[in-house]
């Protein structure tokens, strides 16, 4: 295909490739409407479906012909009419006084309702209110305006098309500027083969209620009625082997959950996360009994979650509670555990006179030529992770690609997603032991460069960097940091220390996490400290104040 530049149609190449894709791997889950719409366009003349296809890439439904001027089509006008008499588009729709504002400009407002002064010099917005009392019907644009010569165009596939573009991508928030900045090298993207039956709905349902749980999302986003969108979600019949609409579910359910938290309904809280497996939910719940007052309900609860946890992320919550809620039922105080030692570095210097963020100024404070500092936080040891294990993230599975367009498999957060490839990550975590690693990430570095990764930051892992991490951290470091990602990639790709040191003769580093006046450590910060110290992994606090001015 031609670069974007040199193609001037390349917008309309891009909508027939996915009609193409479509029909060729989605054919017996398509409705009649989307199988004949598919038909008909590759029937019209190309001036009709360039045209068709600038409409539903630009915003809106309503366009005027006088706004429609493209050289690679022509007369528009003429363009238009197989799409007239296919019904694809309206010409002079009815509309309303708000949608008449909207097209026309303040000179053409004043002329189609002869304003007089004040409100002809007044602003649209105070010219509309002045209107909407006498005009709240509908109408034709030609009867709001009879001296406009221009045609006003209304398209109506739009849902049509925003449902084919779901089934291609598999969700709502990719849309054609994927192509375009893919064809500009804006974006690339792993070339993965994957057969015509991988595919991202799998029957025509799977398709309705995902289009169901988006338009709860919506309602839910307009600030519609918690209980409401939590029924529809409810009363949405997924099948039990859809694991992926399931989470999508438990998702918004968990978000709805956390709105009612924060408004303290805290009984609807509850019933949001009780039936909830996204994950947190559960220790959620906990929570929100512990709040309404209801102590032994949330430590039988607590007992159970804690007999096995689902995270390291719950377990800290539920250990968190527990103590609190022994002592509001009487219970005997239980032993604290003692927190593993973490070696702190205590730094008073002086406010710095330009604005900086405390992570330079302490790295600036570090640094030594034989002992350099990069500011890091979570880039390095996840992009040394993807490169090493890039053959398994990037492998072709079921349910993982179905589309060019893939930032990373589409099962990256599911619960099987380490699972299913276990072999796979064995053979990449294999190479820790064997001394083969360092041969494979540089290998992958110059094969991959620049293609998008969910785990390696191009733009970080300069070949400095990726030298000094590579001789001076331990095989086994970063093994165990590497298995520790995939325990629960969601949430410990993040976490990790502000800045690393290197000690290149010494073949030494440490990772140092940041803070400053009045900061304090996170809990995922504080979980990946704990897990570094557990395992020997040199990490220090570094906590920075600032002089006093003489």
């Amino acid at each position: 295909m031609l670069r974007v530049l040199e193609n001037p149609l390349y917008y309309l190449d891009n909508f027939q490739d996915v009609l193409s894709w479509i029909a060729a791997r989605y054919a017996d889950l398509l409705s009649v409407e989307e199988t004949q719409f598919i038909a008909d366009f590759g029937a019209l003349p190309l001036p009709s479906r360039a045209l068709f296809v600038r409409l539903v890439m630009r915003k809106g439904c309503l366009f005027r012909a006088s706004k429609l001027n493209y050289e690679e089509i022509g007369d528009t006008r003429a363009a238009a009419l197989p799409l007239l008499a296919l019904e694809w588009v309206e010409a002079d729709p009815a509309i309303s006084l708000d949608e008449l504002f909207e097209q026309l400009l303040k000179a053409e407002i004043a002329q189609a309702f002869q304003l007089a002064a004040p409100l002809k010099a007044a602003r649209k917005a105070e010219q509309l209110d002045a209107l909407r009392e006498q005009h709240g019907d509908s109408k034709p644009f030609s009867a709001w305006h009879p001296a406009c010569g221009d045609v006003l165009y209304r398209i109506g596939l739009q849902p049509l098309c925003d449902r084919l573009r779901l089934i291609y991508f598999g969700n709502y928030h990719q849309d054609w500027s994927e192509f375009v900045l893919s064809d500009l090298g804006v974006y690339q993207y792993e070339k993965v083969e994957f057969s015509p039956k991988s595919r991202g709905f799998r029957t025509r349902q799977d398709i309705e209620h995902y289009e169901v749980l988006h338009q709860c999302r919506e309602r839910y986003n307009d600030s519609a009625p918690a209980d409401e969108v939590l029924q529809a979600l409810a009363a949405l019949p997924l099948s039990q082997d859809n694991t992926w609409l399931a989470s999508r579910r438990d998702k918004l359910r968990f978000q709805i959950g956390q709105h009612l938290e924060k408004t303290q309904d805290w009984p609807a809280a509850y019933r949001a996360y009780a039936d909830c497996r996204y994950p947190g939910a559960r220790g959620r719940a906990i929570r929100v009994l512990e709040k309404d007052e209801q102590p032994q309900a949330a430590y039988e609860r607590l007992t159970i979650a804690l007999a096995a946890p689902e995270s390291e992320a719950e377990q800290q919550l539920l250990l968190r509670m527990a103590p609190r809620l022994r002592r509001k039922l009487g219970h005997a105080k239980l032993a604290a555990a003692v927190p593993a030692a973490i070696d702190r570095i205590d730094l008073h210097l002086p406010y710095p006179d330009a604005a900086c963020y405390v992570e330079g100024v302490v790295q600036q404070h570090l640094m030594q030529d034989d002992a350099p500092v990069y500011y890091v936080e979570n880039t390095l040891i996840n992009s040394l992770f993807g490169l090493l294990c890039w053959p398994a993230i990037f492998k072709a599975m079921p349910g993982a690609f179905f589309h060019p367009f893939h930032r990373g498999p589409a099962d990256l957060h599911s619960a099987d997603f380490c699972q299913r490839r276990s072999t796979d990550f064995a053979a990449c975590l294999a190479q820790l032991d064997d001394g083969s690693y360092h041969a494979a990430i540089r290998a992958t570095l110059a094969a991959k460069h620049g293609i998008v990764s969910p785990f390696v930051s191009w733009d970080v892992l300069d070949d400095g960097l990726l030298d000094l991490a590579l001789a001076c951290i331990p095989a086994f470091h970063l093994k165990k940091a590497f298995e520790r990602i995939l325990l629960d990639i969601k949430s410990n790709r993040s976490g990790l220390p502000d800045l690393i040191q290197f000690w290149p003769e010494e073949r030494r580093y440490r990772m140092i996490e940041v803070k400053g006046p009045g900061d304090r450590l996170q809990d995922n910060q504080l979980r990946w400290i704990a897990y570094c110290a557990e395992h020997a992994m040199p990490v220090s606090v570094c906590y920075l104040q600032w002089q006093a001015a003489a």
